[in-house]
């Protein structure tokens, strides 16, 4: 089962800066082919309290989230990946579980590293990860550097807005994949 993920930080990596939300939302199934999740797929998020006093400015400054007020009201990470490996459990029951993002090297390298740090685990395993991008580069026969959203075919891409709000983004994803995984290529 693929789950699209998106997370929203206050800096480019873990440990010495925060990830601050992020959401995940039940992509669909791979057993000979792709189904998609459906309209009312499985959702995921959560806000979290900063586990560092470093920041970037313009980096904080995408999500909209106020440090001051995660860090009163934001969810333990602890529990907050506990809480997230479980429901990606029960969500995949018996399927395997596979992370995707676009691009996915930022959200993994976050959500991987806060599952070793807080559950000493990672419900994806250590390479469950499949990048949106460089699979639309493989399927489209494009190289890399050209297969940005821009360059898309307009009916690959969602019809969701992007919100820089993990959950929103995350859904947005969710329908690009669907649609990429379900596109004849022409």
């Amino acid at each position: 089962m693929y789950f699209s993920v998106d997370v929203e930080a206050d800096g480019p990596i873990p440990g010495p800066y925060s990830m601050l939300s992020f959401g995940a939302v039940a992509a669909g199934t791979m057993a000979g082919s792709f189904t998609p999740a459906g309209p009312r797929p499985a959702t995921f998020y959560r806000e979290l309290r900063p586990i560092s006093d470093e920041f970037v400015p313009a980096a904080l400054a995408v999500s909209g989230l106020d440090r001051d007020v995660l860090a009163r009201e934001g969810t333990d990470p602890a529990v907050a990946m506990r809480e997230f490996s479980r429901w990606v459990a029960e969500t995949a029951g018996d399927a395997r579980p596979v992370f995707v993002a676009y691009p996915a090297s930022f959200d993994w390298m976050f959500v991987y590293w806060y599952l070793i740090r807080f559950t000493g685990a990672s419900v994806f395993g250590h390479s469950g990860c499949l990048d949106v991008k460089t699979a639309y580069a493989i399927r489209a026969g494009v190289p890399f550097g050209r297969a940005h959203k821009r360059a898309m075919p307009r009916h690959l891409l969602s019809t969701r807005p992007h919100t820089h709000h993990a959950l929103d983004d995350a859904a947005e994803q969710a329908d690009l994949f669907a649609n990429l995984m379900t596109w004849d290529g022409s």
